[in-house]
């Protein structure tokens, strides 16, 4: 099995203008996140990007890089361009690497390729991690997914899936205390995808779920593609989303 990783990343952030080229204890950002990419066992590692400053920053560490539109809607979109400008097969597999996380263990990009080419039924899988805490399990930024016995996702959320209907109506001391652990997934945010997926994404409008939610996962399951999770084999690490991250992975890097 051969598969791809495409890194997207965006120099405008609401939160952290620049962030892929925040000094991260003398590297930039989206260089951590490309060695630890090229850690994995794909055959190819480039950054897509639509900044000319990401693109020189790229190649001075000797980066692959590739240039796109800056009208894209979302960065699966912009993954679709790169699979074209690369002239990747429908059947090939691509990881999509988020730029906001240096951490991302290269055991985990594997992963993901691997448990996508080993589900026929499956033309995108992606990683969860038990929740341990009711603030986690409450806590809007932490998407929660729900699966079938096959490993098939049945639905993401921002809000706590399942609800435990007696539990919570108890308080939530109840449910940390029956079954917190065993019944709670939250989702990590890598994906591998079958290229023939992101042909079709592309020309699909945003679906109602995924408006409410957010999240655009949801525009996959809407028109019945299959999703595989599976639980991550080690820990994923932290991203970088707001300047406590920022502040708390400099730290831990120096």
């Amino acid at each position: 099995m051969t598969f791809s990783v495409i890194i997207p990343a965006r120099y405008a952030s609401s939160r952290l203008p620049g962030k892929p080229l925040l000094d991260l204890a003398g590297k930039s950002m989206v260089q951590r996140v490309y060695e630890q990419a090229q850690k994995s066992q794909a055959n190819t590692v480039v950054v897509a990007t639509d900044d000319s400053r990401i693109e020189m920053a790229v190649k001075a560490f000797g980066g692959e890089v590739v240039m796109t539109s800056p009208e894209h809607a979302s960065g699966t979109d912009r993954l679709q361009e790169v699979v074209t400008k690369l002239g990747l097969g429908n059947e090939e597999i691509v990881v999509n690497v988020q730029g906001d996380e240096p951490l991302m263990p290269p055991e985990l990009i594997d992963q993901v390729a691997v448990n996508l080419a080993q589900n026929a039924r499956a033309d995108i899988s992606t990683l969860c991690e038990l929740i341990e805490s009711a603030d986690q399990l409450f806590d809007p930024n932490a998407v929660k997914v729900a699966f079938d016995c096959d490993g098939m996702a049945m639905y993401f959320s921002r809000a706590p899936i399942p609800w435990n209907r007696d539990a919570f109506a108890s308080g939530v001391d109840k449910v940390l205390a029956k079954d917190l652990t065993k019944n709670y997934h939250r989702h990590v945010g890598i994906y591998a995808y079958r290229v023939r997926f992101l042909h079709q994404f592309v020309e699909w409008d945003q679906a109602p779920i995924e408006i409410l939610e957010s999240l655009e996962q949801l525009r996959a399951l809407h028109h019945g593609v299959g999703i595989h999770v599976e639980l991550a084999c080690t820990d994923s690490g932290s991203g970088v989303d707001t300047p406590e991250d920022l502040k708390r992975l400099r730290e831990l890097l120096t």
